[in-house]
């Protein structure tokens, strides 16, 4: 397995990484509990900037513990004080603007000004520019451009654990409440590969903001400033060498490449070096592959390993993945998703190289398991990967990502330092010593035989055998739930320009697909997960009818629409409620009063609400269509509900901000949100027959309904188009119109 590795690289900058950069010294941490401590040493030294981006971010998050005890470091008020012991010093966090479905978790306080009270030098911003169904996910720190740690660790709750995962760690605690064991990775990095990730962040800073930053002072001054700042620095000075003390150095002198993933948008193509490099990096593999990842969804990737294990002389396979999901709804989607993956691996693997595995230790509660959230990959000795995405169709397009790659290049102190996290983490996992694992690699000449050998009670690495059946109905529409482009409506001014027609469906088969699968992952809620032995579908239809035999259950549920579009709950579900409780046509009825109700609502809010805030809330997204808002109200409002460009919530009261007439707005509301809605009922109906003992689907049924809906909207979309270009209205009649949207635009 150490066999001499060829010396040409396998980076190629603008394919699958974006540059490749020098850093003199890169650690390999493992653990929140050695990451945070890194983090925090390494933010004490800083004096200029501190740049935070990540998925989540929470100020509560604890991040020093020891001997038994949990420091009252908090991050919130760790950088609070940092920023007041430097004058000099900024500190600049973004995360993503989630969902409110993602809520649960995460504080709200800096979003409200509630809670925690960043200092005025510490920027707390949202990103929200990413397409429907999108997310910001690198997770990077950048210290005065010195040192940066980049993978797949949130400053957040829940993260921080000790690479004993101890099953009963009275340490590991969220709001009061235990959590799971957590195993992550992250790399840190210094000098110029620091540099290039300050400025990955400063330009994603600007994309979602539109602020730019500057590079720390000492980044900018030339090499001659450079040097009379050390021979004559004050004590607010940039830190030259931030390097944490309390982390050793895994290798030196190394080239990093910077991988990224980034979805279209703004009419700004799409990167993808993640997933090329991923490819490329199987492609490579000569002996062994070693992946841990929290999903294990992407078809590319798939594809690839496919190939290596039809290979008759082809690598070894070790994936090393979590047991079970997080909740019902990730079961249903990604683990199933997961199982296909899988079993698609296990038929091409007609040599028995593969190995899908999870870790377990003796002493977990029932329905937990150690969380495996890393993003890691080792290709033979050689490669080394590191970074945030996921092996998911989503991290390969639509959500950004950024990964560090490292490589040997017949460097033997590299494939050193690489040999010995492999064999780290394995030992980690099956409950040995770095060493005995190391030794058990090279008695075997095999992971897989290593992994035999070291079997042991109470703490190993178990085959992954269970895996999630569901029928491919169910399979094809919970396909959905892991896209791997955009899915929306990217330029809604080019899709309406004066004399242009789009006639493409493909949005509205998207839109369908979406309705199709939250009913899908409803029935699959019933049939395929450990709901059923608590709630019978039949008992559930029966309480649902007696609910709508009550007078004021119609007002009940035309109500419920409204709270559900302000917080992003799904609202197919309630629709489905109505179905069973009031029948097929009544259901449709009140579904639809109550989402006009629920438009409406947003409307008059829109109307009343300061013009600014209006335009801060909907970020550039809507900004840029205001003037479409206004030019074609109800063809654009149709348009927006059928395929939305952000919450239903947002899209009203931007709506009512513009002054769109009010039967424009509302009837496009209608029209736009008819086909789901109609889709929903369908389905619905259907849905009832399948919870029923001995019950059936009418697949032709919803086939059809399906392709009627589906003309029907194509339909009503070409003649709103064709009616909204008025062959009458010159040049001086849009000339007047543009006046009057520019006096009406929100600013």
């Amino acid at each position: 397995m150490s066999e001499p590795s060829n010396a040409s690289s396998l980076f190629q900058p603008e394919r699958n990484c974006w540059q490749v950069a020098r850093s003199a010294r890169a650690a390999f941490l493992v653990d929140g509990d050695a990451y945070f401590k890194a983090f925090v040493a390494a933010a004490r030294s800083a004096r200029r900037s501190i740049l935070l981006t990540g998925w989540d971010f929470h100020s509560r998050t604890r991040l020093v513990c020891d001997d038994g005890k949990c420091a009252e470091l908090e991050v919130g008020t760790f950088l609070n004080d940092l920023v007041k012991s430097h004058p000099q010093l900024h500190v600049h966090i973004l995360i993503w603007d989630y969902p409110m479905i993602f809520g649960i978790d995460r504080e709200w306080a800096p979003l409200l000004g509630l809670g925690w009270k960043p200092h005025r030098r510490i920027h707390f911003r949202y990103d929200n520019t990413h397409p429907v169904g999108g997310s910001h996910h690198q997770k990077i720190i950048v210290i005065d451009d010195a040192v940066a740690f980049n993978g797949g660790i949130d400053i957040t709750h829940r993260r921080w654990d000790t690479c004993a995962h101890d099953a009963n760690d009275r340490l590991r605690v969220a709001n009061g409440t235990p959590y799971p064991p957590f195993h992550d990775l992250m790399m840190v990095v210094e000098g110029p590969a620091a540099r290039a990730l300050g400025d990955l962040v400063r330009e994603r800073w600007r994309k979602a903001t539109g602020e730019t930053l500057r590079a720390p002072q000492s980044r900018r001054a030339g090499w001659r400033r450079r040097l009379s700042i050390r021979s004559r620095r004050r004590a607010d000075d940039p830190v030259e060498d931030a390097w944490p003390n309390v982390l050793p150095v895994s290798v030196s002198n190394i080239d990093v490449a910077i991988s990224r993933t980034a979805p279209p948008t703004n009419g700004e193509p799409g990167i993808r070096e993640v997933e090329a490099l991923y490819v490329d990096m199987i492609m490579a593999a000569k002996h062994s592959i070693y992946i841990e990842n929290q999903y294990f969804t992407a078809d590319g990737v798939g594809d690839a390993l496919v190939r290596r294990l039809l290979e008759p002389d082809g690598p070894e396979i070790i994936v090393v993945l979590r047991e079970l999901s997080h909740g019902w709804l990730e079961e249903l989607t990604m683990q199933t998703l997961r199982t296909r993956l899988i079993e698609k691996l296990r038929a091409a693997d007609r040599h028995g190289r593969l190995r899908v595995t999870f870790p377990w230790i003796a002493g977990l509660a029932d329905g937990t398991c150690i969380d495996v959230h890393s993003k890691m990959m080792i290709v033979d000795d050689d490669i080394l990967r590191i970074g945030s995405a996921n092996l998911a169709n989503r991290s390969m397009g639509l959500d950004t990502e950024c990964d560090l790659t490292i490589e040997a290049t017949g460097r033997d102190d590299v494939r050193e330092a690489i040999r010995a996290l492999r064999a780290r983490l394995l030992g980690e996992h099956l409950g040995f010593s770095a060493q005995e694992t190391q030794q058990a690699i090279a008695a075997t000449a095999s992971l897989r035989g290593a992994i035999d050998a070291l079997q042991r009670d109470g703490r190993t690495l178990r085959p992954l055998t269970t895996l999630a059946q569901v029928p491919d109905a169910v399979m094809n529409l919970v396909a959905a739930a892991d896209p791997e482009k955009p899915v929306g409506l990217a330029d809604l001014t080019k899709l309406f320009a004066p004399g242009e027609a789009s006639r493409s469906t493909a949005n509205v088969w998207l839109r369908l697909a979406s309705v199709a699968a939250v009913v899908g992952g409803l029935a699959a809620l019933w049939k395929f997960t450990p709901l059923a032995d608590f709630l019978d579908a039949q008992r559930i239809t029966s309480w649902a009818r007696q609910f709508g035999s009550a007078w004021w259950a119609p007002l009940a549920v035309m109500a419920a629409y409204t709270p559900a579009c302000l917080t992003m709950f799904p609202r197919p579900l309630i629709t489905l409620f109505a179905v069973v409780a009031f029948g097929p046509w009544w259901g449709f009825a009140y579904a639809i009063a109550g989402v006009e109700l629920a438009a409406w609502v947003t409307y008059v809010a829109g109307q009343r609400l300061n013009r600014g805030t209006v335009r801060r809330l909907a970020g550039r997204k809507l900004n840029r269509i205001v003037d479409v808002l206004q030019r074609r109200g109800l063809l654009a409002i149709t348009a927006l509900r059928l395929v939305p460009l952000a919450p239903f919530a947002l899209e009203g009261i931007v709506a009512g901000a513009v002054r769109i007439k009010p039967w424009h707005f509302l009837a496009g509301t209608a029209l736009g949100l008819l086909p789901g809605t109609l889709a929903t009922t369908v389905f619905g109906n259907e849905l009832q027959s399948l919870f029923g003992e001995g019950g059936s689907v009418n697949y032709w049924l919803i086939t059809a309904a399906v392709f009627l809906l589906a003309l029907a909207t194509w339909l009503v979309r070409r003649w709103l188009i064709r009616s909204a270009i008025d062959p009458r209205s010159g040049a001086s009649s849009r000339t007047a119109s543009a006046q009057r949207v520019e006096s009406a635009r929100i600013a």
